[in-house]
Parts: structure tokens; sequence; C-alpha cells
């Protein structure tokens, strides 16, 4: 059991797979995007194809195709699809209320660190009404590079007026840990969409979590 209330001074969110259980949604809008442009991407490439930003993913996919504006378009449509289809699901992953609160009456200054553009985060913030929670918010229109480039996580940090050595960032993706791993954070992992096998590569992973009630995050409400 892992006593994160001894050693965290911030905490840092990644949004998507992290707070809310949203990934295979995106998943399934963009690949139903990418088919119809003609990328014969299968479910499983896709979903390593999702990180970053979405003008990323679209150009890691059709290189040189499309133009700024075309990106813009076809990324608010895969954002309205994502979020229709979602919205009937959307809620907090178990246990996160509770931690969210936990936090807020120790004085833990709490940011999201995401690549989800604005329009996202509202969604999801808004929808729940948790907005309050947080001292700062980085997206994907805050950052020049997202993920795995730490930019997203050192720009909550100063956000936030603490180290990125005192940061512990909550992230669900292979890409997110090396982010913070790049960043000097430390990294727990939401195991809900990526096994523990697919983080080998990374050291600066103090535990892995199915969700908010699991052992390896009960230690952090000890106080």
């Amino acid at each position: 059991m892992i006593n994160m209330a001894r050693q965290r001074e911030a905490f840092i969110f990644d949004l998507n797979g992290t707070m809310i259980d949203d990934m295979a949604y995106h998943v399934k809008a963009w690949h139903t995007i990418l088919q119809a442009l003609g990328a014969d991407l299968s479910y499983e490439k896709v979903k390593e194809e999702c990180y970053g930003k979405n003008h990323e993913l679209l150009e890691r996919v059709f290189p040189n195709r499309f133009s700024p504006e075309e990106k813009d378009r076809m990324s608010l449509e895969k954002e309205k699809g994502y979020q229709l289809a979602f919205r009937p699901h959307l809620k907090l992953i178990a246990g996160l209320q509770e931690v969210l609160e936990w936090a807020k009456t120790q004085g833990i200054p709490m940011a999201i660190g995401s690549a989800a553009i604005r329009f996202n985060i509202d969604f999801v913030l808004d929808g729940l009404q948790i907005r309050d929670y947080f001292d700062a918010i980085v997206s994907a229109d805050d950052v020049v590079k997202s993920k795995p480039d730490p930019e997203t996580f050192l720009k909550s940090a100063a956000l936030l007026g603490t180290e990125p050595a005192t940061c512990i960032v909550f992230e669900d993706a292979p890409k997110g840990v090396e982010a913070a791993e790049n960043a000097g954070m430390r990294s727990l992992v939401l195991t809900t969409m990526h096994p523990e096998a697919d983080f080998t590569a990374y050291r600066n992973i103090i535990g892995f979590a199915k969700d908010y009630n699991d052992p390896a995050i009960g230690g952090l409400m000890m106080k």
C-alpha cells in the first residue's frame, strides 16, 4: 500500500481514461472517421494512435493530406460524435469523487493536464460539476507539444506553483506516463484501457489501480 499522503504536494490528473472511463468511445469515434477517410486500420491500431492532439493523430495516419482547417473540422466532428455516444455514461471512475473531496480538504493543489481540447474538458467538468476541485487546467489548446512531451505536465506544475518532483500524475496511457517521466514526475497508473504489461518501459510508476477504490490508492487517505 502506498502512503502518498506523506510524499505528495500536488496531484495532476489526465482526463480521458483516468477520471472518466471513456477511452473506448474515443477509439470507436476515431475508428469510424478514419475508416470513412480510407484508412485500413484495425480497432487495435487506432487504439495505439489515440494519444496527443487530434491534429497530430490525423497527421500520423494521413501525412500531409489535410489542411489545418480540415483537421479542425474533423476534430470537432469526432468530438461531437464521442460526446453524443458517451453522454449517457458520463460519470467519474469509482472512488475518484472521494479522493477529490479528501484532497480538497487537505489543501492539496490539483490540476488537469490533458491532451483533450477544452471542448471535451468542459463537457466533463461542467457535466459532472467538478470544476471547483481544480486549481489549473492545461489542455491541448494550451501547449505546443503534446504527450509524451513533458510540456503539459510542466505547465500544470508551474500553474500550481509546485516543483515537478513533488507532483503525482494520475495517468492511464503509456505516452502519458512517458510524459510524466520526462517531466521528472511520479505516476500512478489507472488500468482502464492498458494492462500493466504495457508500462514496463517506465521507472516513474509508483503503483497501478483499476479504480480509485483500489488498495494501491488506499494509503492516499490514511491521514
